[in-house]
């Protein structure tokens, strides 16, 4: 694969073969972002279940401590006074049947987050097929199937972010922008770490986080020394 010239610069910055100290990895995922624009830094950690199995899923959500640097659009799925509520509290979008439609059949997606009351998700289950592929199906454990929902938005608009296992046993997440500097990182990351070391299932056996990686947009990998977390 080829790679560009300002890549291949900051390649040279990381030892590959070494895990570095969630500090230093900050520095170094600051230092190897060349691009023009605030990229997002991303972790990535391969965990040791098998997300086959019911009883080893890991999903959850957490309110990272300076937020992810990106506006997130809240869609909400209420009636009556909670969809006032929703609209106060600064939802994007607020709706019932009538949004069907409009995503259905307009391919809509002008959203990053759903939310809904648990009188609504009969009317969000018809979307289910359009809106779980894309992870925005609303969920009890992120949060986002809720009678509060003035509180769920504030959250979500304060840096909410959910993580879920994918089918590789892999965890993938935006933990800010490069222009946070490595303190704020750092901060944002060990939050995120915290939160599924202790989303860790019973049935899990082992070593738990297998490895993990942050990257900004355009810069190479750097794995991370997780075992101060397990």
């Amino acid at each position: 694969m080829k790679r560009g010239k300002k890549y291949l610069e900051s390649e040279k910055l990381v030892d590959s073969a070494k895990q570095y100290e969630s500090a230093e990895a900050m520095e170094l995922v600051v230092q190897t972002a060349k691009a023009k624009f605030d990229e997002t830094v991303e972790v990535h950690v391969k965990l040791g279940v098998d997300s086959r199995h019911a009883d080893q899923q890991v999903r959850g959500a957490v309110v990272l401590p300076h937020g992810t640097g990106k506006t997130t659009r809240v869609l909400v799925f209420a009636k009556g006074d909670k969809a006032d509520e929703a609209k106060a509290a600064g939802a994007d979008y607020v709706g019932a049947e009538d949004l069907i439609p409009k995503i259905q059949n307009e391919n809509w997606f002008e959203f990053d987050v759903v939310v809904a009351t648990p009188d609504m998700m009969g009317v969000v289950g018809r979307l289910g097929r359009v809106l779980g592929p894309k992870g925005l199906m609303p969920n009890p454990k992120a949060g986002t199937v809720t009678m509060d929902v003035a509180k769920a938005i504030s959250e979500i608009k304060a840096g909410k972010i959910e993580y879920r296992l994918d089918k590789t046993n892999i965890i993938h997440c935006p933990m800010g922008k490069v222009s946070f500097g490595k303190e704020k990182l750092g901060d944002n990351f060990d939050t995120l770490i915290g939160a599924i070391v202790k989303a860790r299932p019973s049935a899990a056996k082992g070593q738990y986080i297998k490895s993990c990686v942050v990257a900004s947009t355009m810069g190479p990998g750097i794995k991370v020394n997780t075992s101060k977390y397990q």
